[in-house]
Parts: structure tokens; sequence; C-alpha cells
């Protein structure tokens, strides 16, 4: 095994578990995202001696994928054959699982991109030129994209207008 190879296994086995979050976030569907997470690992690989931030070449590769799966029509996606294996319902015992779900549910309510602006923004932790980075479009855009986005998760919630609402992103 090359020391490339080695290196980024171990940059996979640190990242998976946060890669399949944003990309959850991002399309709202664990299998899909787990599709956008393999494919942009599948494109970082080839190129990963020629990267050199991997930690920002695979979240934009992988926000990405994920609105690209979003957008990909229902009958070019793959379907199960049989829903023989429910997914089996586990209760969480963490405090605030309901406020969680509620935002993961109006999260999913937003707009794509809006929803990915927010989910790097606040989720990730980006600022905003490191977000318009990642999502190669204008500062101007992640501002008007946070902004429109931030509206619309107020008004899906129904919270007043007044309310920090940056403080309940940090739960999800």
């Amino acid at each position: 095994m090359s020391d490339n190879e080695a290196e980024f296994r171990e940059f996979v086995a640190a990242q998976m578990d946060s890669l399949r979050g944003l990309a959850y976030l991002t399309c709202g569907d664990w299998q899909l995202a787990e599709d956008a997470v393999l494919a942009a690992l599948a494109r970082l690989f080839v190129k990963w001696g020629r990267i050199d931030n991997h930690d920002a070449y695979a979240r934009t590769a992988v926000v990405r994928a994920a609105i690209d799966e979003t957008r990909r029509p229902w009958w070019r996606r793959e379907q199960s054959l049989s829903h023989a294996m429910p997914e089996i319902a586990v209760d969480d015992l963490v405090p605030g699982v309901d406020e969680r779900l509620r935002l993961r549910a109006a999260l999913l309510r937003v707009p794509v991109k809006h929803r990915a602006v927010l989910v790097l923004r606040f989720l990730e932790g980006l600022s905003v030129p490191q977000t318009a980075a990642a999502l190669r479009c204008p500062e101007g855009t992640v501002k008007a994209y946070t902004s429109r986005g931030l509206d619309a998760l107020r008004r899906i919630l129904g919270a007043d207008p007044g309310i920090d609402t940056e403080v309940r992103y940090e739960a999800v």
C-alpha cells in the first residue's frame, strides 16, 4: 500500500461520519447521502496527491454531490426490490431530540441551495468566504441565501423574528 493510499484511508476513517452527516443534512435522505459521500470520496481519491486542503475539497464535493442527488430524476435513482427489512425504530435517550427532529424536518422544507448554505455556515461553522468558495458562488449570494434560508426556517418553525435562531442550529 502506497503512502497516499494509507493517508487517504486514515482521512476517510476520520471524516466519514462527518461527511455522511453533512450530506444527509444537505439532501435529507440517508441513502442519497451515502451515495453522495462515496461519489465524492471516489473523486477525491483520484486527485489525492494534487490537492492541498483535503477537508475543504471533501466538504465541497460532498455538498455538490448531495445537491446533484436531489436533482436526479426519480426514475434514474436506484429502486429497492423489497421492503422486507424495514428500519427498526430505536428510542433515543438524548435530551432535545424532539427539537432536533423538528428542526431537521423544517430544514428539509428549505430550498436545497439555501439548505446547503445554512448547513455549511451554521453546522460546519464555515465563514461566508469559505462557504462561497465551497459552493463556488459570490459572497453576496451566500449572504442572500443565508438570509432567505433563515427567514424560511423562521416561517416554518413559527419563530418570532426577534429570536436569535443561530443557537438552534448548533443542536442539530
